[in-house]
């Protein structure tokens, strides 16, 4: 199955001037800590949102946190194979969604983060 993937454009020059003006531990702190606040969202979300009885937990416990790209990047994501079907929904049963809040709330605070770091 194909997996849903949210791309940002502009890391690279994001990036360069970073360098050239910051300290890159305060960026991987930043990382650091909004991927696990996204984390945090995603579970919290899938417990409130999950009401129609569709999962009963394996799909908040399954979310994890994966920093890569020696501390510059973030994945937060389920690990059930059918995570993608209570967020979006099928045709038999209504979406549970508990991915876009959480990115919707947390890509603010990621923004309002790294812009405390470049002014």
């Amino acid at each position: 199955m194909a997996r849903n993937e949210i791309r940002f454009e502009g890391f690279a020059e994001l990036s360069a001037a970073m360098k050239k003006n910051l300290n890159m531990s305060a960026v991987k702190r930043v990382v650091q800590k909004n991927a696990d606040q996204m984390n945090q969202h995603m579970k919290d979300n899938a417990e409130a949102a999950f009401t129609k009885g569709y999962s009963k937990g394996g799909t908040a416990s399954s979310i994890n946190t994966e920093i890569k790209d020696g501390g510059l990047t973030g994945e937060v994501a389920p690990t059930t194979e059918y995570a993608p079907y209570v967020e979006l929904g099928t045709r038999f049963m209504e979406p549970e969604p508990f991915i876009k809040p959480a990115w919707e709330t947390q890509k603010e605070q990621f923004k309002a983060d790294m812009d405390k770091l470049v002014k």
